[in-house]
């Protein structure tokens, strides 16, 4: 994260800021803060603050990671060479407002199902490089990270399927082939291969792009085989707001969601110098 960090300072200061340069006075010294525009959750704030003390600005005060804050709120104070803290400026907020508004997004469809013994999961789908930005931020917004990596865990999708055979034949590779410290997933569009797959032991079945009906029949299925509990079964693919209660409501186990982190708007936030 921090070489991220680097390279996303380099980025911005190109060949030097010209502008701060020219009419800032070198070694000027002053105060700022961060004042958020938006209500939300707080993420990125320990992240921020450490890229400013490392630049040799004072950090006098700071909100806890995972507050809740409200247009209007302070959110970090400053003090130290001006030319300095607008140089960081940018990225600083970029950040903190990209990694803000993913805690915020994932904070609320984790209190829309806080009645339901179920876990909302992000994925992958993030903006390259900033994954784990983005992982650290579903994490404080209270969902549950998913993989990191593709080191993480045996995660067999469709295009795994279609370059191996069957979604059986897939699973009883990996099986095969897998250490035992590692997990396998395995994403399925049917009902005969959704138990197919619990039956042979996946650790994890993902039904992909299923309508509630849909996975109400499999659930049904499962429980009349008395096989539910041999697998963890995770929903994925188009839930939103609106729909993730007909899901909750059918007693799955994860519901995973990708906008949270390749849509979720990022808050507003402004750095003033004083």
């Amino acid at each position: 994260m921090d070489k991220i960090i680097e390279y996303m300072l380099a980025e911005d200061e190109g060949f030097g800021d010209i502008t701060s340069n020219v009419v800032v006075e070198e070694g000027k010294e002053a105060s700022a803060y961060i004042v958020s525009k938006d209500d939300g959750i707080l993420a990125g704030i320990d992240v921020i603050r450490e890229l400013f003390e490392e630049h040799g600005v004072n950090v006098g005060f700071w909100l806890a990671e995972g507050s809740k804050i409200a247009d209007g709120d302070v959110l970090i104070s400053l003090k130290g060479d001006a030319r300095t803290i607008l140089l960081l400026e940018r990225t600083a907020l970029n950040l903190m407002m990209r990694m803000s508004g993913v805690a915020s997004a994932a904070n609320r469809y984790v209190d829309l199902i806080k009645d339901y013994d179920v876990r909302i999961a992000g994925t992958r789908k993030t903006s390259p490089a900033i994954g784990k930005f983005d992982k650290h931020a579903l994490n404080v917004g209270g969902a549950d990270t998913h993989r990191f990596g593709l080191d993480d865990m045996v995660l067999i999708k469709d295009n795994h399927i279609a370059a191996c055979g069957t979604p059986l034949e897939a699973l009883l590779k990996a099986k095969g082939n897998t250490s035992f410290s590692k997990k396998i997933e395995i994403e399925v569009e049917t009902l005969d291969d959704a138990i197919e797959c619990v039956k042979n032991g996946a650790d994890i079945v993902m039904l992909d792009n299923m309508s509630p009906d849909e996975v109400s029949d499999v659930i049904d299925e499962l429980e009349k085989l008395n096989i539910r509990g041999n697998s963890l079964i995770e929903v994925s693919g188009g839930i939103t707001e609106e729909t993730i209660l007909d899901y909750a409501d059918l007693g799955v186990d994860i519901i995973s969601i990708g906008a949270l982190t390749h849509s979720s708007r990022s808050l507003n936030f402004s750095l003033k110098l004083e």
